[in-house]
């Protein structure tokens, strides 16, 4: 496939049957979800409170749904485009729960390096996307002395970096993923994964929890819940990834599994550290643009740890992801 094509080919969005399956798939709940919520609501008679929250959910998932996959299928250029809104929405949530939005300075940088990465991605150039993760962090250590005020150093700057690392660096590897020619199917596989890690560890937790997983961080979740998770998500990925990575080394049984588990791990990881945040602000929840779900990073904060991991099993351990797409497309003339 060439560039123009990964780039802008709409028409190349089913090419992969993974692609046309789980679109079909989502769009299939969602026609049908109405109906499943009305017979929930008629046999087990949910107390209103719970009722509102669920159609609150669906309704949300009408946006978010579209809004993730559409740019997914339309081509690689708008992958990346809604990847760095989807960083700078979460940044922006981040920045005024913490206060880190007063600091000026410090919160510019991290936008900078938002979008300083995502465009190393669109270009397709990984050594730059490399060196500015380090780069970058020294620039906000450096930042942080400019203002001649020692008192709070340490917290803003911390601040100011985990921030970067988490919606700058974290989910830019999502954009990496766009250089490859079968990114679709690949990004679809997780984003899909870590959506249905939540609800599998919800169902089971509220089904045979028993004994709390985190009490103090996430007083919801259960030892069970996190298992069954584990367990459901890693037959999950096995059964797609089989199809995503046919012909590749990732075909095989133990590296599939390895990658299930490792997405269940690491998503149920990112969501905790949210929490981990959340509690130690004294917070409900990060935003309220989604009714039901809070906000935009309490939606996707599964991903966070997740999208790198899975990135750099595909780089290191197969054949890089990317091989064979022209490099430094937009820089090297």
């Amino acid at each position: 496939m060439n560039t123009m094509e990964r780039l802008f080919g709409w028409r190349h969005a089913f090419d992969h049957p993974v692609s046309l399956g789980i679109t079909v798939c989502v769009g299939a709940l969602l026609l049908l979800a109405p109906l499943l919520i009305a017979l929930v609501n008629r046999l087990a008679r949910p107390e209103p409170r719970l009722r509102r929250e669920l159609w609150q959910r669906y309704t949300s998932w009408l946006v978010i749904a579209p809004a993730v996959m559409l740019p997914i299928l339309a081509g690689a250029a708008w992958t990346i485009l809604a990847v760095t809104a989807l960083s700078l929405a979460c940044y922006a949530e981040y920045a005024r729960a913490t206060g880190l939005f007063r600091e000026k300075l410090l919160s510019a940088l991290v936008v900078g390096g938002i979008l300083a990465l995502n465009f190393a991605a669109l270009d397709h150039w990984y050594a730059l996307f490399a060196a500015l993760v380090p780069l970058w962090a020294g620039l906000l250590v450096v930042a942080g002395i400019l203002g001649d005020r020692p008192q709070g150093y340490i917290q803003w700057v911390a601040l100011a970096l985990l921030g970067f690392m988490l919606f700058g660096a974290a989910l830019a590897h999502l954009s990496l993923f766009a250089n490859d020619a079968n990114y679709r199917p690949m990004l679809l596989m997780l984003l899909l994964c870590v959506q249905l890690n939540d609800v599998f560890a919800f169902c089971v937790g509220k089904t045979l929890g028993r004994r709390k997983l985190a009490p103090n961080t996430s007083p919801g979740k259960t030892l069970e819940g996190s298992l069954g998770a584990l367990l459901l998500t890693t037959l999950l990925a096995v059964a797609l990834g089989r199809l995503v990575f046919a012909g590749t080394a990732l075909e095989s049984w133990p590296l599939l599994v390895l990658m299930g588990a490792m997405i269940s791990v690491l998503g149920q990881l990112g969501d905790l550290t949210l929490s981990s945040i959340k509690r130690d602000l004294g917070i409900k929840d990060m935003g309220a643009l989604l009714p039901g779900h809070g906000g935009v990073l309490d939606r996707f904060n599964s991903v966070l740890l997740a999208a790198p991991a899975l990135f750099h099993l595909a780089h290191y351990l197969l054949p890089a992801v990317g091989h064979g797409q022209a490099a430094r497309i937009i820089t090297g003339g």
